[in-house]
This record gives C-alpha cells, sequence and structure tokens, in this order.
C-alpha cells in the first residue's frame, strides 16, 4: 500500500519554540532566510503540497509577514493555550483532514547526508513501507531524557529500519536499559526521536481519546504513538542526516555550520575555519 503525503504541520506554538523559527539563518545556498522558511521550503521541496503551521495567536502577525509569499500553500492554525505538544498537534487535524501527514519540530533543522533532505528520505520511506515511520537517530544515555525514545526490532534485512514496539518519552537511564535496548546499538545508546514523523490520521483519534479522557492535563504525543504501535503497523528509521536542535547550547552556530558545510560554500567555510584556528592558536601562544 502506497502512502501519499501531500500535508505537513510544524508546531511553533511551545514556549522553546516560538522565538526560533523566525531567526535568521544562512541557508546551504548562501540566501539570508529565517529557519521557518528554510524548513518550509525544503517540505515542500519534497513533493508536499501544503503546510499548516502550529503557532500562538500573539505571534501571528510576525509570521504572516514572514510567510506572505507561499499563499495558500501555508496556513496558520492557532494553539491558543500551551496544553502540551500532543494539543499542538491535534489542533492540524481540520488542516490535514483524513490524510497521512508530515509532522515537524520548529526548533530542528534536518541536514541530509546526500543529494536527498532528510524530509525526501522519510516521505519516500512511508510511501514504499505504505505506514507511519518516525525518524530516530542513536543517542548516548546522558542525553535521552530530552527525547522521546522508541523500543523495537530491526526489520529483517533492514539494518537502519525497526518495527517499533513502544514509545517512552523522556525516559531515566534505567527505565531506558529495561525497556528500550535495540540489537545492533552501541552499549549505553538509544534510538531517540528525530522530530520528524509521517504519521497517519489515525494519531488523531488517538489523542482525541487521551484528550477526552484526561482533560485537564496537557496532552503528549508520545503516549498515542506507543498506542498506535499496537494498533497498525509503525516503523522507525535512520536517515542519511544529521539534526541540529537549535535550543541546545551552540544549537543555532552548530545548525549554521551543518547547513553551510552541505552546501557550495563548504571549502571556503572550511578554509575560513582553517585561518580561525591558525590566528586562535597564534593569540594563544
Amino acid at each position: 500500500m502506497s502512502l501519499p503525503v501531500k500535508h505537513a504541520l510544524i508546531t511553533a506554538a511551545g514556549a522553546d519554540e516560538r522565538r526560533l523559527p523566525l531567526q535568521n539563518l544562512t541557508d546551504r545556498h548562501g540566501d539570508w532566510k529565517p529557519v521557518i522558511v528554510i524548513q518550509i521550503d525544503e517540505i515542500l521541496d519534497a513533493g508536499v503540497e501544503r503546510v499548516g503551521v502550529i503557532i500562538r495567536p500573539a505571534d501571528r502577525p510576525a509570521y504572516e509577514t514572514v510567510l506572505a509569499p507561499y499563499g495558500q500553500r501555508v496556513a496558520l492554525v492557532e494553539q491558543a493555550a500551551p496544553l502540551g505538544y500532543g494539543h499542538a498537534v491535534l489542533r492540524g487535524r481540520d488542516f490535514v483532514g483524513p490524510h497521512p501527514f508530515l509532522l515537524q519540530v520548529s526548533d530542528h533543522l534536518y541536514v541530509g547526508g546526500g543529494e536527498k533532505s532528510c524530509t525526501a528520505q522519510l516521505l519516500e520511506l512511508a510511501r514504499s513501507e505504505g505506514c507511519a515511520v518516525s525518524a530516530v537517530q542513536p543517542t548516548p544515555e546522558s542525553q535521552i531524557c530530552h527525547y522521546g525514545t522508541i523500543a523495537g526490532s530491526v526489520a529483517p534485512g533492514r539494518p537502519d529500519l525497526y518495527q517499533v514496539e513502544n514509545v517512552i518519552e523522556k525516559p531515566t537511564p534505567t527505565v531506558a536499559e529495561q525497556t528500550c535496548v535495540v540489537p545492533g546499538l552501541r552499549l549505553g545508546h538509544y534510538l531517540c526521536f528525530f522530530g520528524m514523523h509521517v504519521l497517519t490520521p489515525t494519531i488523531f483519534d488517538l489523542l482525541s481519546a487521551a484528550q477526552a479522557a484526561a482533560p485537564a492535563d496537557k496532552l503528549g504525543l508520545s503516549p498515542a504513538l506507543a498506542t498506535l504501535a499496537s494498533r497498525e503497523k509503525y516503523l522507525a528509521a535512520r536517515l542519511s542526516g544529521r539534526r541540529a536542535d537549535l535550543e541546545a547550547r551552540l544549537g543555532v552556530f552548530r545548525a549554521q555550520l551543518a547547513l553551510g558545510l552541505h552546501g557550495p560554500s563548504r571549502d571556503a567555510i572550511l578554509a575560513v575555519l582553517a585561518e580561525e584556528l591558525a590566528l586562535d592558536a597564534t593569540l594563544r601562544k
């Protein structure tokens, strides 16, 4: 079964997310753009037709200004209160409709390791496998407290593809050691979410049910993904590329460096880095 993906959601309403998507960086082609524009350009280039951006109502004027050139291809969807990541995703239900969709967070940038972008790789996998697919990357034990982490098994003959069996949000090392060990990974490493998913509309039903069961609680996404794994085929994939978490220490710097090294200015950037290192060494003598 093919899984064509024509819609995407980008969440940008969280307290830690909302300021970063409007941060300007130089993209891999040397153009000065806001992070959200770099993301949307990659999504549209990968074949998605429309993108919904989940925002706080107070941020609408800023986003309308930045995203106006996209016209009807990009829509703003408001999340009036910070009721959780799952709630932000659920706010996009009317925009997506009964279709599979791409989901990304706005405080990450993704840099492909080859000619295909990370987005294009994930969409291609979802189409070929005909199911939900989340991007993951091996993550050391010291960092898993920041990410959703999967438990699963390696797909036969596919060393970078995994059948998801469970999802645990920000586990402790003890919990991860007991429940999230995946064959083939280095000792002390676990498969954590990359911040990029292709999901089926089933996720909206699961989020709605969770919200109805505990309306006073913040709504997370990971518990719904864990339930999804028990309801339908759900895979995780290691992509060729890397993510840059803009909220991390030196995150914006790392994102800018990664973008530059993946573009036509790679040699010039390496030359500048070599000059700076040489100058620094001289000044430290």
